[in-house]
């Protein structure tokens, strides 16, 4: 066990233990909240809470585990296995291991182990090691370069892609574009290239619009339009259709104001019909703070989500090598792409996308996936160049 000692050891030393502190604050908060939100069960009403509380622990292990580790050389010396790591995890579901979850096959489920896996959130780590190194690499080669961008492009698209095609599940593959466009933006790719690609998905939208405007997330950006614009003629569909469950989340959230109906007190929260307040401990945990803690339980949660980002930001400005800064500012794109849409949606201004709250949101793989993310981060920090040596980096 002297490994385990040496990587405490190592921890403590030179670990990013605030970077820490704020993932156990925010979780620890988060615990609360699920804690609450899983009160009007019948049966069961602790599960959730201990299986986050273990995945927490876990996750605070993983953490620590992953701050004594090079990253960098790690991916270089196996970037060929992340790869088919991340298309085989992935094609799981696709298996007998496969479970169907809120109409999306994304899980899977290992017999004797307490909790599902999604493996399109464990392999969003891997995928930000190898997608940062791959950008290092172009850079050398000239990144803006027609066969570096298609090389990124097909990267990202394969992952995104593969997502979509094996478990429809677009919120998540939505995450790997945006790290596609962070990651590729922090690497240097020009300007031009995102204003071509604007101009073609609008196009493609144009043109496929006849045969896509039917389908069901197609659906639920439209219900999302309709409500913003006040259209009229579309109020059933906002308020009993695709949009009641953002209906009610709103509904929660501004019946809360400023300090909230009081903890354990919320009634949509604890209400005992399960679709009075949809997905209260996942996508809704927002909306049940914006209930029982109010527009300050809110604040609380912004700040803390947005502490965590800018220390990323801060490590990846501090990193030693162009992978690891890329890496970290990935992670930071991460924890805000999601937090942004998993918000927008309970304030019925972004659509539903199936996304956990980072850090807040029940899940056992999204817990130890976010602390390990962290880990990573914490590891980038504890190789990053001495003030003395940040001028020089270029010399």
């Amino acid at each position: 066990m002297s490994w385990l000692k040496d990587s405490l050891v190592d921890f403590w030393q030179r670990g990013d233990k605030l970077l820490l502190s704020l993932c156990l604050c925010a979780s620890g908060y988060g615990l609360i909240l699920i804690y609450s939100a899983t009160r009007y069960l019948t049966k069961d009403q602790n599960r959730s809470v201990i299986i986050q509380a273990v995945g927490i622990l876990l996750g605070i292990g993983v953490y620590i585990l992953l701050s004594s580790v090079d990253v960098e050389l790690l991916t270089e010396k196996s970037w060929k296995l992340m790869f088919l790591f991340n298309l085989g995890f992935n094609l799981l579901v696709r298996t007998p291991l496969g479970v169907e979850n809120g109409g999306n096959r994304n899980w899977i489920r290992i017999p004797g182990f307490p909790m599902n896996i999604q493996p399109a959130e464990i392999t969003k780590l891997t995928f930000i090691l190898l997608f940062a190194y791959q950008c290092a690499k172009l850079q050398k080669k000239g990144i803006s370069k027609i066969p570096s961008v298609a090389q990124l492009v097909c990267h990202a698209g394969l992952m995104a892609g593969l997502i979509v095609v094996v478990s429809g599940d677009f919120g998540t593959a939505l995450v790997y574009l945006f790290l596609f466009l962070v990651m590729t933006w922090c690497s240097g790719v020009k300007l031009r290239w995102y204003v071509l690609a604007t101009a073609v998905c609008v196009v493609g939208i144009v043109v496929a619009w006849p045969h896509i405007k039917d389908m069901y997330f197609i659906e639920r950006i439209t219900v999302v339009i309709d409500h913003i614009t006040g259209n009229q003629e579309t109020l059933f569909a906002q308020t009993q259709g695709r949009g009641w469950q953002q209906t009610r989340s709103i509904l929660a959230i501004g019946s809360g104001g400023l300090w909230g109906q009081g903890y354990m007190q919320g009634i949509q929260t604890q209400s005992p019909y399960e679709n009075s307040l949809n997905a209260r401990s996942t996508d809704e945990i927002f909306a049940v703070c914006g209930e029982e803690l109010g527009l300050v339980g809110c604040m609380v949660i912004i700040l803390l989500l947005a502490a965590i980002i800018i220390r990323c930001i801060w490590v990846a400005k501090q990193a030693s090598s162009p992978m690891t800064a890329i890496a970290a500012a990935g992670y930071a794109g991460m924890i805000l792409f999601q937090s942004v849409l998993n918000i927008g949606m309970c304030i019925y201004v972004l659509p539903i996308v199936g996304l956990p709250l980072p850090f807040f949101s029940y899940g056992g793989s999204s817990i130890i996936t976010m602390f390990a993310a962290m880990g990573v981060v914490s590891s980038v920090k504890t190789r990053s160049l001495p003030s003395w040596l940040k001028d020089r980096r270029n010399l």
